[in-house]
């Protein structure tokens, strides 16, 4: 009997994930690291399908293990419950694995991990098929369907209930499933969009326009290993973080204060739009995060960002009234880009909410003693609850009456981009 390499570090990755809470991307990394002589381009393709669509779909998965298990889901060991759950995800979400390979190799898994089980995987796996996902549905009210059918916390669906629309909230449901596209952001620095294109050309790269001028949606797995990027032509970026940036609108030659700079994308793209001209102080309360934005910097080509560790929260006298812009890309519960990192899902809790709007309007009560008389913030979130978001700014507005709302924009995740909140307020 031979194991499936593949499969078999798959289950191993779960079980990181899962016990360990290690998130997808890291761990998964890792792993094809470890073992990238064993591994072919198709493999680490295939591995990385299998890892990060079960994450996703959990929920809708482990409701399908219910309905044919005649042992509840908690009583089952957990390799077995991985090799269920990888099983289900090939039957009923790839189309490009036959049913018979799916089983077969699960059966082999079942055989390793747990003996007697084997038999108990290959009866559940045969009874599955891609109609299951209406039949665990059946009975359901609207909230718990839009719940099961999206593999989405229901939590998470109730919390979006309080702030949309349900036909919206299934929308948002439904797009954060979609696998992300990648949009890189022109290092107008260095290139151009026209020079650009043509490089990516002459590489047989793929590229699509967007709305945005300075962005375009590639397609590529392996960016870090291309020429052009470890040049510096463009970062990854996506195009509803780089819009945070735009409506910033910092100017050449002035003060600018990013208080939550990691990993430096908005750091370095107000950078670009300075024209590398003025400064840029990057705190973050971890050094190892500011050394990414460092490398990022370096790799670009920018020379006026100036990191520090420091909490946004904790006021420091020398920043009093400093700062022509100010960028507060604020902690969040992250729920406008689940589509990127699934583990949100199942690592957030409801409880975290209060915890985190706690600290982002403590940054933002912080950081306003900072700004200029006259100068102009931006408050962002990749989240999508109002109570992160417009609570937080009219909560603020309320207690703060030299400041005045310019502008603000709530967007909803899509195919193309990440569900974020952008806010730009002044001190009158």
């Amino acid at each position: 009997m031979k194991i499936d390499f593949v499969r078999e570090l798959a289950i191993k990755i779960l079980d990181e994930i899962e016990i360990k809470k290690a998130y997808s991307n890291i761990i998964l990394d890792e792993y094809i690291r470890k073992n990238k002589t064993k591994l072919t381009e198709k493999d680490v393709g295939f591995l990385s399908e299998i890892v990060y669509g079960t994450v996703m779909w959990k929920l809708t998965i482990d409701e399908i293990i219910k309905l044919h298990s005649n042992i509840k889901i908690n009583k089952i060991s957990k390799w077995i419950k991985y090799i269920l759950q990888i099983g289900i995800y090939q039957i009923v979400f790839l189309d490009k694995v036959p049913k018979s390979a799916a089983v077969n190799e699960s059966v082999n898994l079942a055989k390793k991990y747990g003996m007697k089980s084997s038999g108990f995987v290959n009866a559940i796996l045969r009874k599955v098929d891609e109609k299951d996902i209406e039949r665990v549905l059946e009975g359901k009210d609207k909230k718990e369907q839009i719940s099961i059918k999206y593999s989405m916390p229901i939590w998470i669906v109730e919390e979006l209930l309080k702030n949309y629309k349900i036909e919206v909230v299934e929308e948002i449901c439904m797009q954060s499933n979609k696998k992300a596209k990648t949009t890189i952001r022109i290092n107008k620095l260095k290139t151009n969009k026209e020079e650009l294109k043509q490089k990516l050309d002459e590489r047989k790269i793929l590229y699509k326009e967007t709305d945005m001028e300075d962005f375009l949606q590639i397609n590529l797995k392996n960016i870090s290993d291309l020429d052009l990027f470890k040049e510096g032509y463009f970062t990854v970026q996506d195009i509803s973080a780089g819009l945070a940036s735009l409506i910033l609108n910092p100017q050449k030659g002035q003060v600018v204060l990013d208080a939550c700079s990691s990993p430096g994308g908005k750091t370095t793209y107000s950078a670009e739009l300075m024209d590398n001209d003025g400064i840029i102080f990057a705190l973050d309360i971890y050094e190892h995060r500011l050394n990414l934005v460092k490398q990022n910097a370096e790799r670009l080509g920018i020379d006026i960002i100036k990191t520090e560790v420091q909490d946004g929260t904790v006021y420091n006298e020398k920043f009093l009234e400093k700062f022509d812009r100010i960028l507060l890309d604020v902690p969040c519960m992250g729920l406008g880009v689940i589509k990127r990192k699934p583990d949100i899902k199942w690592q957030r809790k409801k409880e975290d909410i209060e915890e985190i709007c706690s600290i982002q309007k403590n940054i933002l009560k912080n950081c306003s003693n900072y700004l200029k008389k006259g100068g102009e913030l931006v408050y962002s979130t990749c989240s999508i609850l109002k109570e992160e978001n417009e609570e937080v700014i009219n909560g603020f507005l309320a207690e703060n009456k030299e400041f005045k709302l310019e502008l603000e924009k709530n967007i909803l995740p899509t195919e193309l981009q990440d569900g974020f909140y952008i806010c730009k307020l002044k001190r009158i």
